[in-house]
């Protein structure tokens, strides 16, 4: 990829310089407490560079998925909070996103110093659909910053023709971010001159969030592994009965196609053999291991059981090259965490290439409790990396190319 890099601009000189940076600060929170502070840290190494070579740091992010209006319930002050714990100096929050408090402060900044702007989906001109909205409210983001350039490390947003992702770099001088370049590295290593066998876990709710990659990856990979809410479909396309499971019989003639084309193409398709099939959704319900061709009536899967756990860990373990997206099931409830926690070892203990894709399957790895550096990589960016892996184009990457 021909694109300026961060390393590009340091070389140029920021000192007294403004610098936007759009980062991906999209945290989970529990009311204002931020139970994974995964993309917070990952945002933290270009924002430090920049503030240590003297830049005046403008970061932009958005939180959840307002209504393109303020949303007390999304204010990104819980994040600007923890980024100065971890950046050990204040980050001032604006009031708003180019309103008179962002003004103010990126006004009145210092050398070295960093403000975080408001909510970018707080402007509805964000995610319009119309390139005019969003090209004015990139034009306001760059009046912020006068003379300055726009550093593009929000690698969960470059899936996004939104305006302070794709628009913002026609307005500015851009340049792609550390984390930006480093995802995008990763992800060349899965599409080319890939190490075999290659091995794709994906699980999650549904098949149809993932219908283009499967389609996609099941022209490059050996063996493709299906867990989660996802595979029951997968079992009823094959003529098992899946009781009361997560279940989208609108893609059933879809899973049957995938089903036909890798059995043509030679790719080893494997489903969980048994599940943990429970009388109801929630974290105590009574549950047993039954065979997945055999989950009865009444019950529903929560998780792949041990007999799966076991299977999926052996197809793992000769594998040189794994991609991991999406947990095995309701991973967030104890007793339904066994089967994700079973696909994570079994990657911490190979010896492959092994990619954690973001999303859920990243926020997993944490709340299990298991060693971040067992993986070659942890994504940011889910949505991002599966676009990717589907062969689409990414326009926030796109828009750093065309400026070369």
């Amino acid at each position: 990829m021909s694109v300026k890099n961060l390393d590009d601009l340091l070389g140029e000189g920021v000192q007294g310089r403004y610098v936007l940076v759009r980062s991906d600060l999209n945290v989970p929170l529990d009311g204002d407490r931020i139970t994974d502070d995964g993309r917070v840290r990952a945002a933290l190494p270009t924002i430090k560079k920049l503030a240590d070579a003297g830049a005046k740091v403008v970061v932009t992010a958005h939180l959840g998925r307002p209504k393109g209006e303020p949303d007390p319930k999304y204010t990104l002050a819980p994040v600007a909070k923890r980024l100065s714990e971890l950046l050990g100096a204040e980050v001032a929050l604006a009031g708003d996103l180019v309103g008179e408090s962002a003004k103010a402060l990126t006004g009145g900044l210092a050398d070295g110093g960093v403000v975080l702007l408001e909510n970018v989906r707080f402007d509805a001109r964000e995610t319009s659909k119309d390139a005019v909205d969003r090209s004015e409210l990139a034009a306001e983001l760059g009046a912020l910053v006068p003379g300055g350039a726009f550093v593009s490390d929000g690698f969960g947003v470059v899936h996004r023709k939104q305006a302070s992702v794709y628009e913002v770099a026609s307005v500015l001088p851009a340049y792609a971010g550390g984390l930006v370049l480093a995802e995008l590295d990763v992800l060349k290593k899965l599409t080319d001159d890939v190490k075999r066998p290659y091995v794709v876990v994906l699980g999650g709710a549904k098949v149809s969030d993932k219908l283009g990659v499967i389609a996609n990856l099941l022209t490059k990979v050996d063996r493709l592994l299906v867990g989660g809410g996802m595979a029951y479909t997968f079992l009823k396309a094959q003529g098992h009965e899946v009781g009361q499971s997560l279940l989208q019989e609108d893609q059933l003639d879809q899973v049957k196609g995938f089903l036909a084309e890798a059995e043509k193409r030679g790719v080893e398709l494997v489903l969980p053999v048994d599940v943990l099939a429970a009388t109801e959704f929630s974290a105590d319900a009574e549950h047993e291991a039954v065979d997945a061709t055999a989950i009865p009536a009444d019950r529903q899967g929560l998780d792949i059981g041990p007999r799966s756990r076991e299977l999926f860990a052996g197809k793992l373990a000769d594998a040189q090259t794994v991609f991991w997206n999406g947990p095995m099931g309701v991973f967030e409830f104890e007793a339904f965490s066994g089967g994700t926690r079973a696909v994570a070892e079994a990657l911490v203990k190979s010896d492959a290439f092994t990619v954690v894709g973001g999303g859920d399957s990243a926020a997993a790895v944490r709340q299990l409790g298991l060693p971040e550096d067992g993986f070659s990589h942890i994504s940011t960016g889910g949505g991002a990396s599966l676009e990717y892996l589907e062969g689409k184009e990414l326009p926030g990457v796109t828009a750093l190319e065309e400026k070369n």
